[in-house]
Formats: structure tokens, C-alpha cells, sequence
């Protein structure tokens, strides 16, 4: 991909860049999401209880947990580039193997090898835009990534409802939820093949002497004068102590890999892969049958879009900061309304418009802003094993919420006590937790570049 001008870049070239980068957001978003539609066709193929259904519905985000503690040092290692490129390999041997499975064991092993894809994009994609990004662009760019997944998301949920409406339940059961994963090696395929044209970061190529080359592609991105200037911070900034792991844990630093850490855990502990994983058996359970719960479905990918594309217009406007605190107001507020319905057996349409609400409230929120701010807070020197670090922390997280939701759903003595309400408060609470931390610990980072901010904790 070549485009620009010497003198004033091309914001076009960027936004190729990030969009080429970004399709390994999409398939983070279909992957995972894929097993919403096929988690109760899978649970009565393979007859399993609710622990085995979480089992099932989690195990890709055992993977997650690999690759993106792997990805930081593989990204620092052998580039951002290939290490994309390993994740689109990843991703198509997993859509095809976990399309064969006879056993669930098998079909778990297939499931982790594409986590192992999921997590290395997770950490890889956002990390490669926000280096090749301008600083008054970067918030916006970076969220191209998650809306890259939520689009994902969207899709698969009309790939699930289009192989769904095949056949019968029974065809579903045998065959259809096959198709559901299968599906995932044609984008996988794309993404491999667009990402051998993208050049590396500019970044990683200066961290590695390669200065000309670095050049070469800040030039094309922001112009000659302002690619001088970069590549001088850049140079700068490389020349200074290098930072070990524990160097995160010391002062000018410390409070970098906090608001990191804590943000990556607050994201997923709102119960947001709930409503990802589990939407279709949620809506079935308050009395919507199979067709139908998968076209609502869709109404919550296509909201979650939709406000994604909000944030992504809003957040180099407004803030990464007030945006959080919105978010996370609303979505305490949509949990709060959830749980009474739950424990008032309120059935149908408020469900889903409180379902959506939170949805709305997530995505112009946390959704993108989490992976923004794990993107921008950490030095060059160690910027990809620390978003390999508060990325592990995130699909670990992750995997406690989607393997324990079926057990808390479906505990005897928690719906005798709480009726079905107990998750939603739970996850609420978490929500109005969110507000505190961002009003009391997290900076704005908004319109200020990636030397800007490491010079910020080192004050």
C-alpha cells in the first residue's frame, strides 16, 4: 500500500492501515461471538450440563489468555506484522477444525487454538494502529479495532440466524452449529492475505535500527516535517533505560499499569460477554423461541454497532474520560432494571430494551475507550508486553465471567433467593464501581501523543 504526500501525508494511507489492521478485530468479534447462536444447539449435540456449557462456550478464551500473553513479546520479537499475520493462520485452522469435532474435547482443543489467534489480535491490532497513528487522530483510529468488532459480532449473528433457519432444531444440533464455525476460515482468509500488503510499525522498526524505513512510512503518514519530528521523539524516547516487566511496578510507571490493569478487568466484569456469549439462551429464557431469540439478537449487534460508531466520532472530541463515565453510569442503571425484571419475572419487550440499553451505553463506553487507554499508556520500550499484560488480565477476567454466568444462572439456592437477578446485580455493581475508578484515578488523554504520555507518569 503506498499513498501520500511527502508534505502532508495522507490521512487516507492511515485510515487503509488501520482498516487492513483492524479486520483482525473483526474476526476477534465473529469468533467469539459465534458461539452465541450455536452454545444450545452445541449443549444438546454433546448433552452437557451447565458447567460443560460454559466449559464450552469459555474455552476459546482459555486460548485468549495464550496468545495474548505470548503476543506482546512475539509483537516485540518478530514485529506487529507477522505477528498478525500468525493470528490469521490461527484463526483459519481453528474455523475448520472446530467444524469437525466428535467430541467436545476435541472441539475445545479446535476453540483454543483460535483463542490463542483472538488474543494475539487483541493486543496486536489496537497496539499497530495506535503506532502508526497521528496523535489527534489515534483515539479514533484505535477504535476502528472495536468497531472492526463489533461489526464482527454483527455478522455472525446473521450468519447464525441465515444457517439457523436451514433446518429444525434437530439439523441444527447435528450440523447446523458446524457451519456456524466453519464459516469463520473466509474472513480469516482475507484478513492473511490484505495484512501481507500493510507495511511494519514505525515504531518497532526504529526500536530495531531500521530508521529509514520508519521514516519512510511516517512520511507517507504525516508528512516529511512531521515524520522528522516523530522519528526524533521515537529516538529519544528509545535512548532511556530500558523497562523490565517489574520496572511497570515503580515509580513513574505504577500508575500506567494500574489504570491499565484495573480498566482491562472493570471492561469484561460488567458482564458485557454475557450478553455476547449467551443473548440467544437468555432471550429463550424469558420466553422467546429459537428464531426469534436469534433475531434479537441481531438487534443487539446492530446497537452495539451503532454505538460505536457514536464513540468513534465522539472520543477525540469529547474524551476518553467523560465518555467512560456516562457509559458506566448507564449501564448500572440498565442492570439495575434488569435485575428487577428478573426478580419480578417481567418477561419480553422490557427485557430486550433494557438488554439493548446496556449494549448502547457499553459500546459508546468501555467497549472501544478500554483498548484505547491499554493502547496509549505504555512506553514504547515495553508498549507490547504491557498490553500483552492488562490484555491477559482482560480474557482472564473474561474467562471467570462466561464459565461462572450458566452456574450463578442456574444455582439452586441463587434463584431461590434472588429469582435470575443475582448476575445483574453483581455485573452492576461493577458498572457503578467503574464510575468511581475513572473519576478518581484515570487521566485524559485525549489529543496527546504516545511520548506525551510516557513523559506524563514520569512526573
Amino acid at each position: 500500500m503506498n499513498s501520500g504526500n511527502a508534505d502532508k501525508g495522507s490521512a487516507l494511507y492511515v485510515a487503509m492501515l488501520s482498516a487492513v489492521a483492524a479486520l483482525g478485530g473483526l474476526l476477534f468479534g465473529y469468533d467469539t461471538a459465534v458461539i452465541a447462536g450455536a452454545i444450545g444447539f452445541l449443549r444438546t449435540h454433546f448433552a452437557l450440563d451447565a458447567a460443560s456449557t460454559g466449559w464450552a462456550a469459555s474455552s476459546a478464551l482459555l486460548g485468549c489468555l495464550v496468545g495474548a500473553g505470548i503476543a506482546g513479546y512475539t509483537a516485540d520479537r518478530i514485529g506487529r506484522k507477522k505477528a498478525l499475520l500468525t493470528a490469521a493462520v490461527l484463526y483459519v485452522v481453528s474455523g475448520v477444525w472446530s467444524a469437525l469435532p466428535s467430541t467436545i474435547a476435541e472441539f475445545s482443543v479446535a476453540r483454543i487454538l483460535g483463542g490463542i489467534g483472538i488474543g494475539t489480535a487483541s493486543v496486536v491490532c489496537p497496539l499497530y494502529i495506535a503506532e502508526i497513528s497521528p496523535a489527534g487522530r489515534r483515539g479514533r483510529l484505535v477504535t476502528f479495532n472495536q468497531l472492526a468488532i463489533v461489526i464482527g459480532i454483527l455478522v455472525v449473528y446473521f450468519v447464525n440466524y441465515f444457517i439457523a433457519g436451514l433446518g429444525s432444531d434437530s439439523w441444527n444440533a447435528s450440523t447446523g452449529w458446524r457451519w456456524m464455525f466453519g464459516s469463520a476460515a473466509i474472513p480469516a482468509t482475507v484478513f492473511f492475505f490484505l495484512t501481507l500488503l500493510i507495511p511494519e510499525s514505525p515504531r518497532w522498526l526504529a526500536e530495531h535500527g531500521r530508521h529509514d524505513e520508519a521514516r519512510e512510512t511516517l512520511v507517507r503518514v504525516g508528512g516529511s516535517v512531521q515524520a522528522d519530528a516523530e522519528l526524533a521523539a521515537i529516538t529519544e524516547a528509545l535512548r532511556e533505560e530500558p523497562v523490565s516487566f517489574s520496572g511497570l511496578l515503580q515509580p513513574g510507571f505504577r500508575t500506567a499499569f494500574l489504570i491499565a490493569a484495573v480498566m482491562a478487568i472493570l471492561q469484561q466484569v460488567t458482564g458485557i460477554n454475557v450478553f455476547m456469549y449467551y443473548t440467544p439462551e437468555i432471550f429463550k429464557q424469558v420466553g422467546s423461541g429459537t428464531n426469534t431469540a436469534l433475531l434479537e439478537t441481531i438487534s443487539v449487534g446492530g446497537m452495539n454497532l451503532l454505538f460505536t460508531l457514536v464513540a468513534l466520532r465522539l472520543v477525540d472530541r469529547f474524551g476518553r474520560k467523560p465518555l467512560m463515565i456516562i457509559g458506566a453510569a448507564g449501564m448500572t442503571l440498565a442492570h439495575a432494571g434488569l435485575g428487577i425484571a428478573a426478580y419480578n419475572n417481567i418477561l419480553g419487550t422490557w427485557v430486550l430494551i433494557l438488554v439493548l440499553g446496556f449494549i448502547a451505553f457499553f459500546a459508546m463506553s468501555l467497549g472501544p475507550i478500554v483498548w484505547i487507554i491499554i493502547a496509549e499508556v505504555f512506553p514504547t520500550r515495553i508498549r507490547g508486553r504491557g498490553m500483552a499484560i492488562a490484555s491477559l488480565l482482560l480474557w482472564g477476567t473474561n474467562y471467570v465471567v462466561s464459565q461462572t454466568f450458566p452456574m450463578i444462572n442456574e444455582s439452586p439456592w441463587l434463584v431461590a433467593t434472588f429469582g435470575h437477578a443475582f448476575p445483574f446485580m453483581l455485573y452492576g455493581s461493577f458498572c457503578l464501581l467503574t464510575v468511581f475508578f475513572v473519576l478518581a484515578v484515570v487521566p485524559e488523554t485525549k489529543g496527546k501523543s504516545l511520548e506525551e504520555i510516557e513523559k506524563l507518569w514520569k512526573r
